[in-house]
């Protein structure tokens, strides 16, 4: 009975725009929600270790520059001096390269915790949840968004962020270094090569990340179609359905699996690309020392010497083409971080949305029942009385066709009252009015009582058995039993 929605964004097509930047950075809120909070600090955390990091490897690539020189000088001293400081640097280079994976690791779980715990928030405030997966059918498969989606876009930003809060200080420091080596043609040559990367890398990633929206889509319908089934096995099995459960199964199978050939297309000319401006920087470095060289800079240094200085200028500008490369390296992972930043921020909008419009007149949560205070309606009613309906019109959410016409009614406490009718005529309906689930078209719907076990209690026509005990299941939607409730409940324990 699912109705179109209002989603922000519906309709649009997913894409790296200002759209995506705008979700990007309202999930970030919830990430860092303050300078002192725990994932900023972790964070601060891995930038310090990142720089230290960048310091040891500078040290570490300066190593084989100063082997040519001992080596050249036949200096057997120099020689078990620097093999003692290289294996030093390269232990502790393995350390910092652990520690910032394994920052990076707590950074994934905290940011998890924190993003899945603030959808979670808004999508069992309420009613939010039932409305989503039963009256609104544009916003697809939350269960996955909430899950999946998180996991998997915490999982890609964290293996982005070390290479991220690094690059403004590792271009920075190589451009200078690159400029003292080469002069301003290196380091414009570099800039350009990435440029030109970044450009083409841009126009290849747009169409992935609406594929990969989709993709995700489809996953989600066909792991529903399974739970479908888990759910409702024996009502199949009644009905002697497994041929075709088996048939609409392998029907969504199908349909995920083209959507992914279509995917891996679409990904094979980004791979391409990343893969030849990868290769391409390698060429480059030698061209931008060899400019210098050839042009009679360092005509006057001996062989020994201008070894040193080709392996020095080497390394500046090798890292410095690698730091671009990484960058650019990150646009399959940059792909996949905007596909689930659109399918994230766009649940997000609607949770908040929905959890705005329903504050007013929404039922309570069981978090909320209080049994000893007086309902907050203004009553002229009797106090036995529960619900109050005057000139009442209902209609499903999905349709316009009334289920029920002024209807005016009383139901108190101590009066029996049966309704009947057939099937679709309204009877749930009503309940469901009752309930808050749905909103009457017209009238007046008042809850003069509280909800609860002191008040009134709803029963689904589906028994529903959640996780949890038996004294939890049968005290639910409860988390604790009610004081004058537990002698009652000690006569079966």
């Amino acid at each position: 009975m699912a109705v179109p929605g209002t989603a922000a964004g519906a309709g649009a097509r997913p894409r790296l725009d200002l759209q995506f930047l705008q979700r990007f950075l309202q999930i970030q809120k919830v990430l860092f929600p303050s300078w002192s909070s725990q994932n900023a600090l972790m964070f601060l955390t891995l930038l310090c270790v990142t720089l230290l990091k960048q310091l040891v490897i500078y040290q570490v690539g300066l190593i084989p520059s100063q082997y040519y020189g001992v080596l050249g000088n036949k200096d057997l001293d120099g020689f078990k001096s620097l093999t003692f400081l290289a294996v030093v640097l390269i232990v502790l280079n393995s350390m910092l390269k652990s520690f910032d994976q394994f920052t990076c690791n707590l950074l994934y779980v905290s940011w998890r915790k924190d993003l899945t715990e603030h959808l979670h928030r808004f999508y069992f405030r309420g009613r939010v949840y039932y409305t989503l997966n039963v009256l609104r059918d544009d916003v697809d498969n939350p269960d996955q968004r909430i899950s999946q989606d998180v996991e998997r876009f915490c999982r890609q930003l964290s293996s982005m962020a070390s290479k991220l809060i690094i690059s403004p200080f590792t271009l920075i420091y190589y451009t200078y270094q690159c400029f003292q080596s080469t002069g301003w043609l290196g380091p414009v040559s570099i800039f350009g090569y990435f440029i030109l990367g970044t450009l083409v890398n841009r126009m290849l990633m747009g169409p992935i990340v609406a594929q990969l929206v989709q993709q995700e889509k489809l996953e989600g319908d066909f792991r529903f179609k399974h739970m479908q089934i888990r759910v409702n096995a024996e009502p199949a099995a009644f009905f002697r359905a497994g041929h075709v459960e088996h048939m609409r199964t392998d029907r969504r199978l199908q349909r995920l699996l083209q959507t992914q050939r279509e995917l891996m297309s679409k990904e094979l000319w980004l791979y391409i690309g990343v893969n030849t401006f990868d290769y391409l920087g390698s060429i480059l470095s030698y061209v931008v020392i060899a400019i210098p060289i050839f042009s009679g800079v360092y005509g006057d240094l001996s062989p020994t010497e201008l070894s040193t200085l080709v392996s020095k200028n080497a390394f500046v500008c090798i890292y410095l083409i690698s730091c671009f490369s990484g960058l650019i390296d990150l646009s399959s992972t940059l792909s996949d971080v905007a596909g689930y930043t659109h399918r994230i921020g766009e649940l997000q909008e609607t949770l908040l949305d929905m959890s705005l419009r329903s504050r007013a007149g929404e039922i309570l949560d069981e978090s909320e029942w209080d049994t000893d205070r007086a309902p907050e309606w203004p009553v002229a009613e009797p106090a036995d009385t529960a619900f109050l309906l005057e000139q009442v019109s209902i209609c499903a959410p999905a349709s316009n066709k009334p289920l029920i016409k002024d209807l005016s009614l009383k139901i108190s406490e101590g009066q029996s009252l049966l309704i009947t009718g057939n099937t679709g005529t309204g009877k749930t309906s009503l309940l469901r009015v009752l309930g808050g689930l749905w909103a009457s078209t017209r009238g007046s719907v008042q809850m003069l009582t509280d909800f609860g076990p002191h008040g009134v209690l709803f029963l689904p026509q589906k028994p529903f058995f959640t996780d949890g005990t038996l004294r939890e299941q049968v005290i639910y939607p409860l988390k604790e039993i009610y004081p004058d409730s537990a002698s009652l409940f000690g006569r079966f324990y």
